[in-house]
């Protein structure tokens, strides 16, 4: 097609392989637009179009719909962004609707023979790392390959301190579960591959799972843990169930005063009970050997 329509807070340029799609950087533009930046959409990617009515009087929206399994940051949101977050719905001035409605029909005619079906890989490009983000109770990192949890002794819980800091190589991982910040409970899981290669069943509440971390308000933020999931999800498909890939144990020197809060907080429970002599000893030396 090689044309262009602008709408509200983004712009798609179709290709013959695909729609660009370029999001604004103003302030009333979703913050996870702005981090998204632009995405690449293959056709094949999409299982219809829609053209409706838009969320205000006198717009309209255009809206590709992916199929199931093409997008890693779709799969990782499960149903959970707001319509204003979706990435894939444009919308435009009314007076644009004729115009909206021909792209439609063009979209649909480049629709891959199998849109209805589910997708077998990824074919959106999930943000790149290395991304992090702060949850409640844990600074997350991912470099690509890893994915690290280290506790902040202000909003940890006891069991997770017992654990210590965490790092997860994504040839170790079968998956993930992203509820959303904005829901209650919202929270970041990790699920461990297990023998047969499924994900490893895990009960325990987030906030007392080492392979988890919680959100809350002001943490863990749409737009900051969303993206960072969606490329662990993409990494994980990636890698596929490999059990011999080496393992990254991401160690990095650590800040002094951050160990020293953390041995702070190790002493206090200790001096709680929480801890035993033994325990307390053995996690202030591994503490202390990251210097």
């Amino acid at each position: 097609m090689g044309d262009v329509l602008a709408g509200i807070h983004s712009t798609w340029e179709f290709d013959t392989d695909c729609v660009l799609i370029r999001f604004e950087r103003g302030i009333r533009t979703p913050k996870l637009f702005q981090v998204l930046g632009e995405r690449r959409i293959p056709y094949e990617a999409l299982s219809t179009v829609d053209l409706a009515p838009g969320p205000r009087k006198g717009t309209v929206v255009l809206h590709a719909v992916p199929r199931p399994g093409a997008d890693p940051l779709l799969d990782a949101a499960a149903g959970q962004l707001r319509q204003a977050a979706d990435p894939y719905r444009l919308v435009l001035p009314a007076e644009r609707e004729t115009l909206a409605d021909y792209y439609a029909t063009e979209l649909r005619a480049a629709l891959v023979p199998d849109a209805g079906e589910d997708a077998d890989r990824y074919l959106v490009a999930a943000p790149p790392a290395p991304l992090q983000f702060k949850a409640y109770d844990a600074k997350v990192s991912f470099d690509g390959k890893v994915v690290a949890f280290r506790w902040f002794w202000t909003g940890a819980s006891s069991a997770k301190w017992k654990a210590g800091d965490q790092s997860f190589p994504v040839s170790e991982l079968a998956g993930l579960e992203w509820r959303s910040p904005e829901i209650s409970g919202g929270h970041l899981r990790l699920h461990r591959r297990a023998a047969d290669g499924r994900p490893e069943p895990r009960t325990d509440p987030a906030d007392q799972d080492p392979a988890s971390v919680v959100f809350g308000l002001g943490y863990g933020l749409v737009h900051e843990s969303l993206p960072l999931a969606a490329a662990v999800l993409e990494a994980i498909h990636t890698a596929g169930p490999t059990h011999d890939a080496p393992v990254d144990n991401g160690h990095r020197r650590a800040d002094p005063g951050d160990i020293a809060n953390r041995i702070r907080h190790l002493g206090e429970l200790h001096a709680a009970g929480l801890l035993t002599d033994a325990e307390f000893t053995a996690k202030k030396t591994e503490l202390l050997a990251e210097l």
